[in-house]
């Protein structure tokens, strides 16, 4: 269908002042339309109503013609941007663009390039540099999306749907290869730019009040506690390898995660009921923890305690290295399985678990703001079950007992 877009300029002969009178515009595109006005003033003597335009060639008329025909090429150009990205555009659109607000400035990626400068500013701060990175891939997917699916360069916040998030999500999943759990990941950047626009009045709806991204987690890995020994037990020749196994196990015998044992200092060391105890906040929710410091966490700390530069308990490199060495050392304890540092919260989480530590206090040793996620990083295992198993039968042992069919047979005779 060819739209009609037009531009045309008239004068406000209710507003005339000593002869005077104010220059309007009018954009009119497929039967909607939209005034404004031009900021300009000519004599009503000087106007031509039929050309749209100042009459003869005064200064004045020519600096009047002047600012109308930039006026009107400001308009086509908003009006062009517009129409390479939006489905529908309207004449209030238009309007709107070439004022400088409304929906021309409301676009996806433009809130996600606004977001992402907001969020590098507060890197070392209070985020993480790689959440940031997670922010950036977002967007460069987005915009990829974007351009396959909508042949546009950016696409309006109001067109914003449960189709779009959908059809995001199966980008991610067929053509990207991301796993579901990724996906998940991958949509939580999008849910939040999307719902702040939305809270901020910039767009009417949520469109993912209504949609929810599965995250489809798998089992978490963790190590077993035949792991964690031969892991502890280890002989390493290099310091660096042998900091990093270390740092692994003071995440196992502790929960704390990387970027929070990396804060870790001296002033977080308390004494409490005449045992030390780490009392802090996690980076990553501002949630308070504390967990009491056993024996083998408090010999890695002062075993490290002559490297300190400063109160950090440790000097740790970035995680990423850390990552690469335990990977090594997992190697040569023949452990098979896609090690990482966080397995050391995994493992703390099911050790916890399978000596009867109560969730409740799990979930507040790792600082979690909502127990689902204790229930998703530590996983009852078999160990737990046949403890609390054998513990239902020693309680109920004796209280049912049941004859056999021989026995019963021979009292009813």
């Amino acid at each position: 269908m060819r739209a009609t877009f037009k531009t045309v300029f008239y004068v406000n002969a209710s507003k005339e002042k000593n002869g005077v009178v104010p220059i309007m515009g009018r954009v009119t595109i497929n039967g909607t339309i939209a005034q404004f006005s031009c900021k300009q003033t000519i004599p009503k003597s000087l106007w031509d109503a039929k050309g749209n335009r100042a009459k003869g060639k005064s200064k004045e008329a020519q600096a009047v013609n002047f600012a109308l025909d930039n006026i009107k090429a400001q308009i086509t150009k908003h009006y062009q941007r517009l129409s390479d990205r939006e489905a529908y555009v309207t004449a209030e659109m238009v309007r709107n663009a070439y004022q400088g607000f409304g929906t021309e400035y409301e676009t996806l990626l433009r809130a996600f390039d606004r977001e992402n400068e907001a969020f590098a500013k507060r890197v070392g701060k209070d985020r993480a540099v790689r959440t940031y990175r997670k922010y950036l891939t977002v967007r460069r997917y987005l915009a990829a999306f974007i351009r396959l699916h909508y042949k546009r360069s950016d696409i309006s916040m109001n067109e914003l749907s449960e189709d779009f998030i959908r059809d995001y999500c199966l980008y991610l999943r067929n053509e990207v290869g991301l796993a579901q759990s990724s996906v998940w990941i991958y949509s939580i950047p999008l849910k939040h730019v999307v719902t702040a626009a939305h809270y901020n009045g910039k767009i009417p709806r949520n469109p993912f009040a209504l949609y929810r991204v599965d995250p489809d987690f798998k089992e978490r890995e963790y190590l077993t506690e035949e792991e964690l020994r031969s892991f502890a037990s280890i002989e390493l020749a290099n310091a660096n390898y042998t900091q990093a196994r270390d740092l692994f196990m003071f995440g196992a015998m502790t929960g704390i995660s990387f970027i929070d044992i990396k804060n870790l200092t001296t002033d977080n060391i308390v004494e409490m009921n005449g045992s030390l105890w780490v009392v802090s906040k996690r980076q990553k929710t501002k949630v308070p923890f504390q967990v009491k410091l056993i024996d083998e966490a408090l010999r890695i700390i002062k075993r490290y305690e002559p490297f300190r530069k400063d109160n950090h308990l440790f000097n740790i490199s970035s995680y990423d290295m850390v990552n690469r060495r335990i990977k090594k050392v997992a190697e040569k304890c023949g452990i098979s399985k896609r090690i990482s540092f966080h397995l050391s919260r995994h493992s703390f989480a099911v050790m916890a678990l399978n000596y009867g530590m109560p969730i409740e206090s799990v979930s507040k040793i790792l600082g979690h703001t909502d127990i689902k996620t204790t229930q998703i990083y530590a996983k009852v295992t078999c160990t737990k079950l046949d403890y609390d198993i054998s513990q239902f039968e020693s309680r109920i042992d004796g209280h049912f007992t049941t004859q056999d069919y021989g026995k019963r047979n021979n009292n009813n005779q």
